[in-house]
């Protein structure tokens, strides 16, 4: 079994119901089944989220829009594994989700698990959507989401693109991100 869905498995019986019908779906190797708890009325959100972490590992699309749902949710457990099984479920919209959930300015509060997906893709809109939330992260100097911007960060350098440059740049003036942004930088080609 997989380390992180032993881990899901281990938390979801501890929610009320989830030791009863956990054994069920994590032993099921039925898609449909599956699949049917995503869409089925009154299915409990422990059992919609192992259900699409299944799915999502086995690299079925079905799993796509709980899976988002769940990247966003306030449980930063139920967004570790979303984020684990979208980054393996191969789905083209992944990035496009992940980088509109990370810019949502109303939803900041929980940017932290979409932006590191973002990172972990390396896709086209990884880069511009973490230098999006970085700067608005830099504006205010007493930003209550540090933890969002210190991932924008590390991430930038992570991905290497000269285009963080400036963004990283602007962190150097925050003392909370100076010393990653330093490591950042040494980490992205400087030009020509």
């Amino acid at each position: 079994m997989d380390e992180e869905l032993r881990s899901l498995t281990e938390r979801i019986r501890q929610e009320p119901g989830g030791a009863a019908g956990c054994e069920r779906l994590a032993a099921t190797g039925d898609h449909d089944v599956l699949a049917e708890v995503l869409t089925a009325p009154g299915q409990p959100l422990w059992a919609r989220e192992l259900a699409a972490f299944r799915l999502g590992l086995a690299g079925d699309p079905r799993a796509f829009e709980t899976l988002v749902l769940l990247l966003n949710h306030r449980d930063p457990e139920r967004c570790v594994s979303a984020a684990y099984a979208l980054a393996r479920l191969g789905d083209p919209r992944t990035a496009r989700a992940a980088a509109a959930l990370a810019t949502n300015e109303l939803r900041v509060a929980y940017a932290l698990h979409p932006v590191r997906l973002l990172v972990e893709l390396d896709a086209p809109e990884s880069v511009p959507a973490l230098i999006t939330v970085l700067r608005r992260r830099l504006r205010s100097p007493h930003d209550p989401y540090r933890r969002v911007a210190l991932a924008c960060v590390d991430g930038l350098g992570t991905l290497g693109d000269t285009r963080a440059r400036p963004v990283l740049d602007e962190a150097l003036a925050h003392p909370a991100l100076a010393e990653s942004a330093v490591r950042a930088l040494a980490r992205i080609p400087r030009d020509g």
